[in-house]
């Protein structure tokens, strides 16, 4: 009985230590993107606009294999999910800010970094207000502009114009207007498609698979013009979108009863 009870006590010691441990395969890739957000930082100090620019789109990448790893691997915790939500924090929320103030924001005095504080608290909000509503959220919908697409639009910004070689300095208000507005939005209660309803494992048309090959034919040509182009497009929908909505409520309120 003894032997038994020792035997026992060694298995739940066990357990307890796995449960206690930190999943590494998932974890991995948020280091990565928390790292990419302090590289964008670094290269912005050192006036590598666009290399800074691309460390922010490389962090959106491994920000988003991170969850899916989880899912796929059955590695979710919850020491995943705060790491993933602080790593957010500074490759979506500092980084950007940063980059984009050293570009083009420094000049302007007080409107520049007032500009860049707006943003990093809305990024901020928005990252509390995902977290504390997760549970019971609408997953075809995220409330406000995520995150990582905000700051798709400050560094698509950054990378575009230094990209094309035009002067940052004649488009100063250019960015300090992307920069509130990617702040603002992300706070905002418009509706934007998760996308998280897409199945991948159903069977797709050719058009389809052409279309997503010409995709990605067309972001190798031109890699910062598409991206940014697409971000765009993507936070104007959350307008369209919620607008047309609240016009179908209207309509519904205002028809004759039957």
């Amino acid at each position: 009985m003894h032997e038994d009870d020792l035997q026992q006590q060694r298995i739940l010691l066990k357990n307890r230590v796995r449960r206690r441990g930190i999943y590494l395969l998932p974890n991995l890739f948020t280091t990565g993107a928390l790292f990419a957000g302090f590289y964008a930082m670094v290269q912005a100090m050192n006036a590598n606009f666009d290399t800074a620019a691309i460390a922010i789109f490389a962090a959106m990448v491994l920000d988003g294999l991170d969850g899916r790893v989880a899912r796929m691997t059955r590695t979710q915790s919850a020491f995943g999910a705060e790491f993933d939500s602080l790593a957010d924090m500074v490759s979506f929320g500092a980084a950007p800010a940063i980059v984009v103030y050293e570009w083009a924001l420094r000049d302007l005095g007080r409107f520049g970094w007032f500009a860049a504080f707006v943003y990093v608290v809305c990024a901020a909000l928005r990252l509390a207000r995902f977290n504390t509503l997760l549970e019971v959220a609408d997953k075809r919908w995220f409330q406000g502009l995520p995150s990582p697409s905000a700051a798709a639009l400050v560094a698509g910004t950054v990378w575009i114009i230094d990209d094309f070689g035009y002067d940052p300095d004649a488009l100063r208000w250019w960015a300090w207007s992307v920069t509130l507005f990617a702040g603002l939005t992300m706070v905002s209660n418009l509706k934007y498609y998760s996308f998280k309803t897409i199945n991948l494992k159903k069977s797709v048309p050719f058009v389809a698979v052409f279309a997503v090959a010409m995709l990605f034919a067309l972001l190798g040509n031109e890699p910062a013009l598409f991206l940014f182009a697409g971000f765009v497009c993507y936070a104007i929908s959350g307008y369209v979108v919620s607008g047309w909505l609240m016009w179908r409520k209207r309509r519904a309120s205002a028809a004759p009863a039957d």
